[in-house]
């Protein structure tokens, strides 16, 4: 995986955000974050919804029963920043509340495997906005 997502995020850079492969004409961005317990900052591609004043992402780790690393690094250090197209901005992450995960009904219905991934596993998968600072 990593080498995946190495190999990506250099797509990424290298294209102004454009990369083939799976995200293909997808919305994607590079979401930083750091190390909830080591510190060691990392990127993970991801893809996103635009939102008023920043960005949805969401933590469905392709349906397993864990939560991505890079959720519970943003519930430990939410102040980061994303990559998007050739823009980075800096954010500050927070769970949805319950009203906006209705964001997460509108995303399924544009992404089908995402409502895939839902059928997967038995945790509610995670929303998470980016909000720009």
């Amino acid at each position: 995986m990593t080498d995946w997502n190495q190999n990506t995020i250099e797509e990424f850079r290298a294209n102004e955000g454009k990369v083939g492969g799976y995200f293909e004409g997808r919305p994607i961005l590079l979401l930083h974050h750091k190390g909830a317990q080591s510190g060691v900052e990392r990127v993970n591609p991801v893809m996103y919804e635009t939102l008023d004043n920043g960005f949805a992402v969401f933590a469905s780790k392709a349906g397993a029963d864990t939560n991505p690393d890079w959720y519970h690094n943003l519930k430990a250090n939410p102040e980061t920043t994303v990559e998007v197209g050739s823009e980075t901005i800096p954010v500050k992450a927070r769970i949805a509340d319950p009203q906006e995960r209705e964001i997460w009904s509108r995303w399924k219905q544009a992404n089908p495997n995402f409502a895939e991934y839902e059928t997967k596993t038995s945790r509610e998968i995670p929303v998470v906005i980016l909000d720009r600072r």
